[in-house]
């Protein structure tokens, strides 16, 4: 990430904390432009185009999408294509940060968001035909988004139906479970939560996840909700992803490691 897609990130989150009036709709339009954006190579330079002054870039985002999407949206959108960003592929990623972190303001005290999106990745990588039928570059984004609607509209909140509708129609070259944890960690992030997935050889137990929280929380300086995933082919021990950050003290790394010293 460029330094100049990093003050804009910090300006764009900044505008949709001063926002009045954010709700699911302000989401789902920001995420709808910026899929428009995707689709058109001519659009998307002109509103990243460095040398393109505010004004210019205010009256061609107005003229685009004046009339499509609400007030507040539009307003943050100005703000977004008025910053300056590295290039145009991260502007398009900073209008769908923006989005879901929208998406998070909007949802109910109750709502669990990050939870779900997870547990619609579990699901998803492990059914192939379904991943396939996510993930397929031959597959019509109308027909993705009425999948998810169809996979997720008895049981997930309409915001985490909007956001994996957008991942499946706009996944910008990622696969699946990096769309759906990305997303996740954007989500906890907005409620001031870091997100930990554990993956353990068998189940731990409540008390045990519970101290793996408290001790990442004490290390992060946040509090930090940890999703398991079960993998016997780790033999024993965890693997922890934080982020970018890696814990890896499962024993069939240690055993790896030790056969690559004797090799060598």
């Amino acid at each position: 990430m460029g330094s100049a897609t990093r003050e804009a990130l910090v300006e764009s989150r900044a505008a949709l904390a001063a926002a009045d009036g954010v709700d699911l709709a302000t989401a789902q339009d920001l995420l709808a432009a910026g899929r428009t954006l995707g689709r058109s190579t001519h659009l998307l330079a002109l509103v990243a185009d460095p040398s393109m002054e505010a004004g210019e870039k205010k009256s061609l985002v107005e003229r685009v999408f004046g009339s499509l999407i609400g007030s507040t949206a539009l307003s943050l959108l100005i703000s977004i294509a008025e910053s300056r960003w590295s290039s145009s592929e991260q502007l398009l990623a900073g209008i769908e940060e923006l989005g879901l972190r929208a998406a998070a303001i909007s949802a109910p005290a109750d709502a669990d968001i990050e939870g779900e999106l997870f547990a619609f990745g579990t699901a998803v990588r492990s059914n192939a035909e379904l991943e396939l039928a996510l993930s397929s570059k031959l597959g019509d984004d109308a027909s993705k988004a009425a999948l998810v609607e169809k996979l997720l509209g008895a049981t997930a909140s309409t915001q985490t139906i909007a956001i994996a509708s957008q991942l499946v129609q706009q996944p910008r070259g990622r696969r699946i479970g990096e769309l759906l944890a990305s997303a996740a960690a954007i989500i906890a992030d907005e409620s001031g939560l870091a997100v930990a997935t554990v993956t353990a050889a068998t189940p731990l137990g409540e008390a045990q996840i519970k101290r793996l929280s408290d001790r990442l929380g004490e290390a992060y300086g946040r509090s930090v909700k940890v999703n398991e995933v079960i993998d016997p082919t780790l033999i024993g021990g965890l693997r922890v992803q934080i982020g970018d950050d890696v814990i890896d003290g499962s024993i069939a790394t240690r055993l790896n490691e030790l056969r690559l010293k004797l090799v060598g």
